[in-house]
């Protein structure tokens, strides 16, 4: 295996990303637009992308590749930041999808907030993902002295016993979508 490094992305990933976003979230993007063709809500997604000023910009995401081709993303923003960020998809999906699209907040001020994280299906296992979310917790909570959060469904354990040992704490119950949730963060003084 290649050695892998992490950057940030530019807007020639976008369909990596997209493609990421979409394994990391398909049913809630779904939910989004109301679409059940994965090519439409693809379409939508790397539209997304490749847009300055929303929550799922290249300009909001990292990405870790190989040397030749980009194999997992986490898309991470400020949480004060969502209502501007989160604008510009929910404007797009009330045009293209005829949609009144008004989701709970998942984040607010005093945290960076992990968006997603997807890893290419052909290299899951690996532990890409974990090398990322270690990546990210040493860059803004180590480094930048914040606190990272992000939600995990609550019908995903396995994601949530990864994430109490990357040193994440369940602080609540959040519903995103209608979906029960669980809130976790990681904090400055905290090593994992």
């Amino acid at each position: 295996m290649d050695e892998l490094r992490i950057r940030t992305a530019r807007i020639d990933d976008y369909a990596c990303i997209a493609s990421h976003i979409m394994l990391a979230m398909n049913d809630l993007i779904c939910r989004f637009t109301g679409e059940n063709s994965r090519e439409k809500a693809l379409a939508f997604v790397e539209e997304l992308v490749r847009e300055p000023g929303n929550q799922y910009s290249y300009e909001n995401c990292w990405v870790m590749h190989d040397g030749r081709q980009v194999v997992a993303t986490a898309v991470v923003y400020d949480g004060a930041r969502l209502a501007g960020l989160r604008e510009p998809v929910i404007r797009k999906i009330r045009e293209q999808f005829h949609r009144d699209f008004n989701p709970e907040d998942e984040t607010e001020a005093g945290e960076v907030y992990i968006d997603c994280v997807g890893v290419n299906p052909d290299r899951q296992g690996q532990g890409i993902g974990s090398k990322l979310f270690r990546f990210l917790i040493d860059e803004y909570v180590h480094r930048r002295r914040q606190t990272l959060g992000l939600l995990v469904d609550e019908d995903n354990p396995g994601a949530r016993q990864l994430y109490l040992r990357l040193g994440f704490k369940v602080v609540d119950e959040r519903r995103l979508t209608g979906k029960k949730m669980v809130k976790m963060r990681v904090e400055p003084g905290v090593r994992s």
